[in-house]
């Protein structure tokens, strides 16, 4: 059985790396920086006119027919890129919240107690774990759930956050669970975040490698050094095996599969940008440089829609006396500890 990218699915990727890096170069994420993550509507605009969340959208529905896998390497480059903003809740939203698909609607979503990113400049916002089988908060509701939400700092310059009000989940709790649907925006979710961290752990690895060509200590280039060869390759080393199940994980939709994704991506993402930061010596630290945004997305990211903890007892479940963890889409509706939500 050929793993292999398709050929349409490399002109895919390419074809977004290419947009990106023309409509959000690197003067675009530092001026993203400086407006402290303000999201520019015009830059949504275009990703919604480029397929980025009606990618999975049926083509009588105005989208583009493609599916999880093709997703997943999207998203893998927005996460290279360091693009901001709810993407993940918006691509999950489209078909369900008008104009989301466009990119005309900002949709951010909550589950848990987790912050919620994005709140005060979204259109919509997807409550709960189960929120693809819920209404989501609009109009008047969405601006009474704003209102009763409070900012919070964050690590992330590019990601402004909320707490969501204390009674966001009781407030839905008789809404009536789909089966079907029953924690599916959890699981995919997860995924495309998952993604995300490999892009940027991929990134990371990139930088770190041109750094230590080009960077000259005592008359050689820093990357002859032992040390810092054994760094580039551990980070090379952890991105390999997090793309394998990423990719794996978007072809089968297994819940354990997305949870194993989910830890071996972060992992990649927080430590790859922590060894790109230690080969960058002094100057990593420094505003100027990009690696801690890379660093601080990463940490954000490792705590959205599942955790750690939470994937590790999904996978847990299934070794234990408890059963063996379906193997389908009907494992969507099984509770997961410590799964949260974000943009």
């Amino acid at each position: 059985m050929d793993f292999q990218l398709s050929d349409d699915q490399r002109a895919l990727r390419s074809g977004m790396r290419d947009l990106l890096g023309a409509v959000f170069d690197r003067d675009r994420l530092r001026a993203a920086v400086e407006r402290d993550g303000a999201l520019d509507r015009s830059l949504w605009r275009e990703l919604g006119a480029a397929g980025f969340f009606a990618l999975r959208l049926p083509e009588e529905a105005g989208g583009v027919g493609l599916g999880l896998p093709e997703a997943v390497l999207l998203f893998e480059e927005a996460g290279r890129a360091l693009l901001p903003g709810p993407l993940v809740a918006t691509h999950l939203a489209a078909g369900l919240v008008k104009g989301a698909a466009e990119g005309e609607a900002v949709v951010t979503a909550v589950a848990g107690e987790l912050p919620v990113a994005h709140l005060a400049e979204a259109d919509a916002v997807l409550v709960g774990t189960d929120a693809l089988a819920r209404e989501p908060l609009v109009g008047e509701a969405l601006r009474a759930f704003v209102a009763a939400a409070r900012p919070v700092r964050s690590m992330d310059p590019l990601t402004p956050l909320h707490s969501a009000p204390a009674d966001a989940e009781r407030a839905l709790a008789a809404t009536e669970r789909t089966p079907a649907h029953a924690g599916r925006l959890r699981f995919e979710a997860a995924l495309l975040t998952a993604a995300e961290q490999l892009g940027s752990a991929a990134r990371s690895t990139e930088v770190a490698v041109q750094h230590a060509r080009e960077r000259e200590q005592f008359g050689s280039p820093i990357g002859s050094f032992q040390a810092v060869k054994h760094l580039c390759a551990d980070m090379l080393a952890r991105t390999e095996p997090a793309r394998a199940a990423v990719y794996a994980a978007a072809v089968t939709g297994d819940p354990a599969e997305i949870a194993a994704a989910k830890l071996l991506a972060d992992e990649a993402a927080v430590r790859n940008a922590r060894d790109c930061l230690q080969i960058h010596g002094g100057m990593g630290f420094t505003w100027e440089a990009d690696v801690h945004l890379h660093l601080k997305r990463a940490w954000l990211r490792a705590a959205s829609w599942l955790t750690g903890a939470g994937a590790e007892e999904l996978l847990a479940a299934g070794l234990g006396a408890a059963g063996r963890l379906p193997r389908s889409s009907a494992a969507y509706g099984r509770p997961v500890p410590e799964a949260g939500g974000g943009g």
